[in-house]
């Protein structure tokens, strides 16, 4: 199978209508008619651009990962305080993978992940591996102006995304619950940022 994108002129309208199906219906939901009547053109032209569901999906998760990802890091370059940075990336984070959009990638890599290991690879390269290191990049500025104190800054990037996804994600991954409250996301949050600052705060950021 091949998973290389192709791009063109309906590309953009392609991938938009996509993302309105695919964020409403999650991936088993959405049906490639329902995303070709949403971006407005045919399963022919649809299959033109991405050789199935699966491809179309990972790259919609891509784009949104990506966003978000852009959105993060001009947050980040605002000159706002560590701690409301982080806040605002904890927040970002935590949106994305408790949504039932965050956990269809999650499940759809895993299903997939004997028959076509690339999918998950593909997605992890463009999606949390790009997150990590536009986050690593910010506590290399944080350091350099003395907010923080991390040797480590990629291995710091990985700890703060976990700390964004206890004791809720896993819940939602195994169907141990099947929503999470505002003020549940909230607690992590701040627990997250405040765990993260005890540890790696200077002074001034804490």
């Amino acid at each position: 199978m091949s998973h290389e994108v192709k791009r063109g002129r309906k590309y953009d309208q392609v991938v938009a209508g996509a993302r309105e199906i695919f964020m409403q219906q999650g991936y088993e939901g959405a049906s490639v008619d329902a995303i070709a009547r949403a971006a407005g053109v045919s399963k022919a032209t649809l299959y033109s651009y991405f050789a199935d569901k699966r491809q179309l999906f990972l790259e919609i998760a891509s784009c949104e990962c990506q966003r978000q990802s852009e959105q993060a890091q001009a947050l980040a370059q605002s000159g706002r305080t560590v701690r409301e940075t982080l806040t605002d990336i904890a927040e970002r984070l935590t949106g994305f993978v408790l949504s039932e959009f965050g956990q269809s990638v999650f499940r759809l890599c895993v299903a997939e992940s004997e028959r076509f290991p690339e999918l998950g690879r593909a997605f992890y390269r463009s999606g949390p591996e790009q997150a990590r290191r536009c986050i690593a990049e910010y506590f290399r500025n944080a350091v350099a102006a003395g907010d923080l104190d991390i040797d480590d800054c990629e291995f710091a990037a990985e700890q703060f995304t976990e700390l964004c996804k206890a004791h809720l994600w896993t819940r939602l991954m195994f169907n141990m619950v099947s929503e999470v409250t505002p003020e549940e996301v909230d607690r992590i949050i701040t627990a997250a940022v405040d765990m993260f600052l005890a540890r790696y705060g200077t002074g001034s950021a804490r």
